[in-house]
């Protein structure tokens, strides 16, 4: 998930991908106690894309970066 599109989206649905990353997280834990899963980047994945919303939210209630960046 690229910071550009986490920016355009509201504050609500930035917590709602907050909570699925976290469940998305928790089955993969899952998955990796239950030996499924062989890709052991994908946790890594998903815990940077929460630091990342997290960070974003953050920073919108601080009021820093609130509009997007265009390109010019």
């Amino acid at each position: 998930m690229k910071v550009s599109e986490i920016r355009m989206k509201s504050r609500q649905e930035i917590l709602d991908e907050i909570d699925a990353s976290r469940k998305e997280l928790l089955n993969i834990r899952f998955q990796w106690q239950a030996g499924e899963t062989r890709n052991p980047a994908q946790r890594r994945v998903v815990r940077r894309d929460v630091a990342r919303l997290k960070t974003i939210l953050r920073e919108m209630d601080l009021s820093i970066n609130t509009q997007p960046k265009t390109k010019e």
